[in-house]
């Protein structure tokens, strides 16, 4: 696990939460640093703060998803939702805004690295075809009449979790506890979240293809 982090003081407190879960961690602080250790140790998942020297997160996250995907948690000191956006846009699966507690970033790794498990173990030679709308699950390809989208990793798994239940409205919830994978009882779920992605998945596919079911959820609309 790679955590990048320039405050030494916090990147040390997470580095220490995460051993003590069992995880062999790396740390960089700067932007260069990162993407070098990304490159040579090759991290199941990266933990990664979007101010730092040299380039920011969101540079960093561009160019080792360019790599290869890995599963990014990223770390804001604001909420604004443009923000977010931008974060989720260049292939962060998550986020979390400052100050959070250890706790909670524990989850949300172990919520993350459980996902992309199951992910892989239902991985094989399926194919999804709604309407304009093919999914390659095997190779995770996805196109819409003709043209590729460039997904990242939650986007996929979202997209396919709706696409096995065309127009059945899924309720935010349900979406975080079954793609995501996170305890919504626990109070660290949050429906930006599953918003945010909503958002991304019409940007890049059309903004016809997921209904919004307002106070409930969201379905998938193609044609069946």
């Amino acid at each position: 696990m790679l955590v990048v982090e320039d405050d030494l003081t916090i990147a040390a407190s997470i580095a220490a939460r995460l051993r003590a879960e069992g995880f062999t961690v790396e740390l960089a602080h700067d932007g260069p640093a990162a993407v070098a250790a990304e490159a040579a140790s090759g991290p199941d998942l990266v933990v990664l703060d979007v101010m730092l020297p040299g380039f920011d997160g969101l540079e960093v996250c561009r160019r080792i998803q360019a790599r290869r995907p890995v599963p990014v948690l990223m770390l804001t000191a604001r909420a604004d939702e443009t923000d977010l956006l931008v974060g989720l846009g260049v292939g962060a699966d998550d986020y979390l805004t400052k100050p959070f507690s250890l706790r909670v970033l524990t989850a949300r790794v172990h919520a993350l690295l459980r996902r992309i498990e199951r992910s892989a173990a239902q991985r094989g030679p399926e194919r999804i075809v709604l309407g304009d709308l093919e999914i390659d699950i095997d190779e995770r390809r996805v196109t819409r009449g003709g043209e590729p989208a460039q997904l990242t990793p939650i986007e996929f798994d979202l997209l396919v979790h709706f696409a096995r239940r065309p127009r059945s409205v899924q309720p935010r919830e349900r979406l975080l506890a079954e793609v995501w994978d996170w305890d919504v009882h626990a109070g660290s779920a949050t429906t930006r979240a599953v918003d945010s992605h909503i958002k991304a998945l019409r940007r890049k596919l059309g903004a016809d293809l997921i209904r919004t079911v307002h106070g409930v959820g969201y379905a998938l609309e193609v044609p069946v």
